[in-house]
């Protein structure tokens, strides 16, 4: 899947394109704290090497790079026309947003827990297909991308595929609808799979998730958005998508600045803290975080995130990410404290992700002390 990187640039087209990325070292912000790499025992001949690499290419459309470690900023780089202001459509990466949102009511009664059955939030609607299956569908099915309906947004085959709903008038209507998933003798059913759980991953699903926060809390979902989680963060823009009949688009395409982005990262390091005020339960984000679904792309699943092996050196280390279509990633270590955004408009492009996960891995974890 990977692209091949263009052959090395001189050094003065690297130099002219560089815009470079040409942004200046992490300035002041309001909430943010700063601090040197090298002071930090970071190489920073290798973070430099990281930015020259995605001025040169290796990396098309990249448009920030950002590395927290320890609560401070210690890189921030910004590419191709892109600023510290600039509101990025991370696609995907809002299914794991939507995921702390469902905690947040959780957190406050609204929603009676991850085992609370879907249906419920939507008692005037009949469902297409009805059955056991669809009324024991819980949130947690949802957030674990193991609902038992047939949905696979990479089947183009798929009754459940995300660009069908997308061309229907009720999205909500489009989901609870889907007919029950089958199990040809080449897949794996639940019972057989590891955690119990048969993973196909759905945006319907966290779709789904959305509106059940909107049903919970009475409000539309970027206003419980910036009640609960974004003004808490210091975050004061974002812009919010919606479905067809208005229902808030808990699945992709909210778009934020790539330091508000990596708030959202240090939140999952900090166990739901920032700056010393609790603004989504650690349980929750421990859960969040914990393994719940294998994938069939070497990674596993929690609620709405994934994790993935890499190496550093001859150690492995596994990485959480929110990440969407585009090679959009905010990287969590959290037992080295460490938050890695990566913003992109490679969207639909062939190898994106990986690109994505080479510069992670050979750049940012090589060069982290």
């Amino acid at each position: 899947m990977h692209l091949l990187p263009r052959l090395a640039l001189s050094a003065l087209f690297v130099l002219t394109t560089w815009n470079a990325a040409a942004a200046p070292p992490p300035a002041p912000d309001t909430d943010w704290l700063l601090a040197d790499a090298g002071a930090r025992g970071w190489d920073t001949d290798r973070l430099a090497a990281l930015d020259a690499a995605i001025a040169g290419g290796e990396a098309p459309d990249t448009t920030s790079v950002l590395v927290a470690h320890r609560g401070a900023l210690v890189h921030e780089t910004y590419f191709n026309g892109a600023d510290r202001q600039t509101l990025h459509n991370t696609r995907s990466l809002t299914k794991s947003v939507t995921a702390l949102l469902v905690g947040a009511a959780i957190d406050r009664g609204l929603i009676p827990g991850a085992d609370a059955r879907v249906l419920g939030f939507f008692p005037e609607r009949t469902p297409a297909h009805p059955g056991a299956s669809k009324t024991a569908t819980t949130v947690e099915d949802l957030l674990t991308m193991s609902a038992q309906w047939e949905c696979d947004d990479n089947n183009e085959f798929s009754s459940g595929h995300e660009e069908r709903m997308y061309v229907s008038a009720d999205w909500i209507q489009f989901a609870l609808d889907l007919p029950q998933r089958g199990y040809p003798a080449w897949t794996t059913r639940p019972a057989d799979s590891p955690h119990g759980r048969a993973f196909a991953y759905c945006t319907a699903n966290a779709f789904l998730l959305g509106a059940i926060v909107e049903r919970a809390s009475g409000m539309s979902l970027d206003r419980f958005a910036a009640d609960v989680l974004e003004h808490p963060l210091g975050i004061e823009d974002s812009r919010w998508h919606q479905s067809s009949d208005g229902t808030g688009m808990g699945g992709g395409g909210t778009e934020y600045r790539s330091r508000d982005l990596a708030k959202l990262g240090q939140l999952m390091v900090d166990g739901g803290r920032w700056q010393n005020r609790q603004i989504v339960s650690a349980d929750w984000v421990r859960a969040m975080a914990q393994v719940h679904a294998q994938t069939p792309f070497d990674a596993d699943y929690g609620y709405q995130m994934w994790r993935f092996p890499f190496k550093k050196g001859d150690r492995q280390v596994h990485a959480w990410a929110m990440s969407g279509n585009g090679g959009n990633y905010v990287f969590v270590v959290p037992e080295s404290q460490l938050v890695v955004v990566i913003t992109r408009t490679r969207y639909n492009q062939r190898g994106m992700h990986a690109e994505s996960q080479k510069l992670f891995a050979d750049y940012v974890l090589s060069a982290m002390p």
